[in-house]
């Protein structure tokens, strides 16, 4: 009997300096990927540090700092329920930034993964009406983590 092709999330922390629920990540973004019927595939979000984050965005995106969320696309096959790819989110950025979005630094370390799904199930946020139906995605699945806690 051949095997059952599945879907394989993985959230890893691979970094020490900031407390990052993994559960909770992995079923918000479980629903995300839900929602837009990915079947098969990978997907592994990965916690980094700001050094790690730094020498990525660097290395990519020729961005000589650390980010927040660099999402990695690495097979789209969407219309057949298929995707392949990778997160990394910044932690120490997100607790930077928080202050300034007036939330948690966990929370808004969530919203950063919650955003790197939402860019690899298709959302864009490069134009206006693109970043309204982002920040619009991002609102309806923070809600969703706001039942979690």
């Amino acid at each position: 009997m051949p095997k059952k092709k599945q879907f394989i999330l993985e959230v890893l922390n691979a970094q020490t300096a900031h407390r990052v629920d993994t559960e909770i990540v992995r079923s918000v973004c479980q629903r995300i990927l839900d929602d837009h019927s990915v079947k098969t595939g990978r997907l592994e979000i990965v916690f980094v540090d700001s050094e790690t984050m730094h020498r990525t965005n660097k290395e990519f995106l020729q961005h000589d700092y650390p980010t927040d969320v660099i999402s990695f696309p690495l097979e789209d096959r969407l219309d057949e329920g298929h995707l392949e790819g990778e997160i990394l989110v910044c932690p120490s950025v997100a607790a930077e930034r928080s202050a300034e979005f007036g939330t948690t630094p966990e929370r808004e370390t969530l919203l950063y993964a919650v955003h790197g799904t939402l860019h690899l199930v298709g959302y864009d946020d490069k134009t206006p009406a693109d970043r309204k139906e982002m920040r619009k995605r991002e609102k309806q699945y923070s809600e969703a983590l706001s039942r979690l806690y």
